[in-house]
C-alpha cells in the first residue's frame, strides 16, 4: 500500500493546504467507518482514493446531521449545511477543511451537482423526517430520494463526468440491496431510537405488532417475517450481480470487497434470527481482516 503523500500525489492533489484537506477528510472517515477506508486505501487504485476519501467524509457528514437532535434541529442543520455546501461548490473554497477537500474532487472528477443536491434535499425530508414506512413502495420513495443520491455522491466520483444512466441505475440496485442488510442489521438499534424500518403492511401480513419487535418475542409470527425481509434482502443481493461491469476498474476489488460483507453480514443476520431484535449484528473483526486480506491477495499488482 503507497504511503498516503504519495497517494496524494498520484491524484494529482496540489498544494499544502489542499492535501492537509484531503488528510483532514480521509481521517474523519477512519475514526467513524474503519472498514470502508482499509478497504479504499488497500484495493482502490491511488489516483482514486483521495477523491472517495473526499465523497464517503462528505455523505457522513449529511447522514450525521440528518441524524442529530430533535426535527427541528435537524432541519436547521442541513439548512445551514447546505448553505455552506452551495458556496463551497460555487467557490471551490470553505472554512470547512471537508467541505474544501469534497468541492475540489467535485470539481476535478467533473460530478453533476445534481447527485449532491438530490442527497441534500433527501437528507431534509426522507431522512431527517422520517417515521417508518407504510409499504414497499415508500421503502423505494426512501431510496429515490435520499440512499440512492447518497451513494452517488461517493462512487460517482470514480466517473470522469459522473455516472451514466446505466451506471448509475446499477448503483441503484446495489443501495436497495445495502440498505435492506443496513436495515435487518440494525434492527435493535433502529427500534431502541423509535425508528422501525420494515414496511409496515407487512407486520400486518404476518400479524406481527411493533412491541413484539421491540421486546424481541420468539414467536413463529416474528421469526417468519424476520426470515421473509431476509429473503427480500437476499434477492436484492443477488440483484446487484453485474455491478463490478459497471465500476472503473480501479474501483473493482473495493466494490467486490463491499458486496462481499454485505453477503457476510445478511448472512449472519439470517441465522441470528430474532436475536437480530436483541443486538445489532455488526461484521465482526475477523471476518472484514479475513476478506481485505482475501482481496489484496487477488489484486492486481
Amino acid at each position: 500500500m503507497p504511503s498516503w503523500r504519495t497517494t496524494l500525489t498520484a491524484a494529482g492533489i496540489p498544494g499544502t493546504r489542499l492535501r492537509e484537506d484531503y488528510t483532514y477528510a480521509a481521517r474523519r472517515v477512519l475514526r467513524r467507518e474503519s472498514a470502508p477506508y482499509l478497504a479504499l486505501r488497500l484495493l482502490a487504485a491511488p489516483p482514486l482514493v483521495p477523491a472517495l476519501a473526499a465523497g464517503l467524509a462528505f455523505m457522513n457528514l449529511v447522514d450525521d446531521v440528518a441524524e442529530t437532535g430533535t426535527p427541528r434541529q435537524r432541519a436547521a442543520g442541513l439548512a445551514a449545511l447546505s448553505e455552506r455546501v452551495e458556496a463551497a461548490l460555487k467557490s471551490g473554497d470553505s472554512p470547512d477543511p471537508l467541505l474544501r477537500a469534497y468541492a475540489h474532487a467535485v470539481d476535478s472528477r467533473g460530478l453533476p451537482a445534481q447527485w449532491i443536491s438530490r442527497f441534500l434535499e433527501g437528507a431534509a425530508t426522507a431522512e431527517a423526517a422520517f417515521d417508518g414506512f407504510a409499504a414497499e413502495e415508500d421503502f423505494q420513495a426512501y431510496l429515490d430520494a435520499y440512499a440512492w443520491p447518497g451513494v452517488l455522491v461517493f462512487t460517482g466520483l470514480q466517473y470522469r463526468g459522473g455516472p451514466d444512466p446505466e451506471q448509475a441505475a446499477g448503483w441503484r440496485r446495489f443501495v436497495d440491496a445495502a440498505q435492506r442488510v443496513d436495515f435487518l442489521a440494525d434492527l435493535c438499534g433502529d427500534l431502541a431510537e423509535g425508528r422501525l424500518c420494515i414496511p409496515r403492511d407487512r407486520l400486518d401480513e404476518h400479524s406481527v405488532t411493533r412491541a413484539d419487535l421491540e421486546q424481541a418475542r420468539e414467536t413463529p409470527a416474528v421469526r417468519a417475517l424476520l426470515a421473509a425481509e431476509c429473503r427480500r434482502a437476499r434477492t436484492a443481493l443477488d440483484a446487484t450481480h453485474g455491478i463490478l461491469d459497471l465500476a472503473e476498474a480501479g474501483l473493482r476489488p473495493v466494490v467486490a470487497t463491499m458486496a462481499e460483507l454485505m453477503a457476510h453480514q445478511l448472512t449472519a443476520v439470517e441465522r441470528a434470527g430474532v436475536a437480530a431484535l436483541r443486538r445489532d449484528i455488526g461484521y465482526g473483526l475477523a471476518a472484514p481482516l479475513r476478506i481485505l486480506v482475501r482481496a489484496a491477495r487477488r489484486r492486481p499488482v
